[in-house]
């Protein structure tokens, strides 16, 4: 919505209008795809004061883009945010969100209930610039507070947790990253701000892989982080170099000082994109931007769907167990209507008697889910993590990452729920 509007908007309406008006030079009203490479400055002082961080605007699409401005600006609307940071992908989104923070030799605490690409990312690639993750039971915040050394830099989770799709209880975490004095990270992939805001439960920061729920449609890579605008940098018993130490890369500024509440996001682009380089298409930012337009109907549709299939499954004589927090029998189901009231989401797990080879079976047996390695899409999807998307891992960390052999995943699409359901039977019939 424009800064001047009196109106105070909901949700669905921020989804359609936050960041967004119409092009001034066309009056397009759906936002442009300015799918150019650098910008045109008014004179050498516009230009100077772009550069030397005085004045905001366009230079270069590897660090802004008007067509990606609009995007930003509306994730950080649903989140409540100060200020976002699209990128080129999750993946993306959480190494700038540490690249911001740690130095060599930092460390951090992360649930280790996660998407097994970021257990990995953690666990080997962040050891290339030395920080170093100690894993935690995201299902038991006291195990956070006993991880805390005086090197931690910060502590992440998933709100709800993937693939197993537990909720994770964030206000407890939050605060053992208040006592620690240091940010807390929050994934929101699963849930979306629609199901979840996650600075409403004490996160500093929220990524997300934009090429899930927001995006919502499987067409395009993405992904974001936000600024809460929450965290102490200047006041912190930590020091957070890149934020409150001067900036010899633009003549000493100290950032922190210079942009307040939003200096994080601030600092995630003029530091970490800007030389890292992990930007977002232009065209990709326009793919989803469109889909987040739609986020709450799909939303809505998507835990409909999905409890219908958790409730049905939990009765058939295959099928072991279901984890889906929207069950009543769910030992997170509490945890749920406290932190994701409006739903569970769509991705749940459930274990077959027949163990990892029935697990193969039923997802070579689907004919109206998709059997690929995403989440998040309008189409229903399914997948054996452990001979997939976990299969680097260990047994320990798979089972660790309720990732075991007998674990099937599903994303529940927003088709009919009785051809998602009917499809699942057959699939069902064809597992010994």
């Amino acid at each position: 919505m424009p800064e001047s509007s009196p109106l105070s908007p909901k949700f669905a309406t921020l989804a359609v209008h936050a960041g967004a008006a119409p092009d001034p030079s066309t009056g397009a009203r759906v936002t442009p795809i300015f799918q150019t490479t650098s910008f045109v400055f008014n004179d050498a002082d516009h230009a100077a004061s772009l550069f030397g961080l005085e004045a905001f605007g366009n230079i270069y699409t590897r660090i802004t883009n008007p067509t990606e401005a609009v995007l930003e600006a509306r994730i950080a609307a649903l989140e409540g945010g100060t200020a976002a940071l699209a990128v080129a992908s999750g993946h993306a989104a959480q190494f700038l969100a540490f690249h911001t923070l740690l130095e060599p030799g930092d460390e951090f605490v992360a649930g280790r209930q996660l998407y097994g690409g970021s257990i990995n990312q953690f666990n080997h690639s962040f050891k290339k610039f030395n920080w170093n993750v100690a894993w935690a039971d995201a299902t038991d915040p006291a195990s956070f507070e006993k991880a805390v050394t005086p090197k931690t830099k910060a502590i992440f989770c998933e709100s709800i947790a993937n693939p197993g799709g537990i909720v994770i209880d964030l206000p407890a975490i939050a605060a053992v990253a208040k006592k620690a004095g240091v940010p807390f990270i929050v994934d929101n992939t699963l849930a979306t701000p629609y199901l979840c805001q996650p600075k409403e439960h004490g996160a500093d920061i929220v990524v997300h892989s934009l090429t899930k729920f927001i995006g919502g449609h499987g067409n395009s890579i993405g992904g974001v982080l936000v600024d809460c605008g929450t965290y102490d940098w200047l006041g912190s018993k930590h020091r957070y170099k890149t934020l409150v130490d001067p900036n010899e890369s633009y003549n000493g500024l100290r950032l922190a000082e210079t942009f307040g509440n939003f200096a994080y996001a601030i600092a995630a682009r003029v530091m970490g994109l800007r030389d890292m380089g992990p930007a977002i298409s232009p065209f990709n930012a326009f793919l989803i931007l469109t889909g987040s337009e739609t986020l709450p109907l799909r939303m809505a549709r998507h835990c409909e769907n999905a409890l219908a299939v958790a409730t049905w499954l939990e009765k058939h004589p295959k099928v072991v167990w279901v984890s889906y927090a929207g069950l009543p029998s769910s030992p997170y189901h509490g945890l749920q209507q406290k932190i994701c009231p409006k739903g569970a989401g769509a991705v749940l797990t459930f274990g077959l008697k027949g163990g990892y080879d029935a697990g193969v079976k039923l997802v070579s047996s689907m004919m109206l889910f998709s059997h690929l390695a995403n989440i998040g899409d309008v189409r229903s999807l399914i997948i054996h993590p452990a001979s997939t998307t976990h299969r680097q891992l260990t047994d320990e960390q798979r089972a660790a990452a309720g990732a075991g052999p007998d674990v099937v995943r599903l994303s529940v699409g927003i088709e009919d729920k009785d051809d998602i359901i009917a499809d699942l039977d057959q699939a069902l019939a064809n597992v010994e």
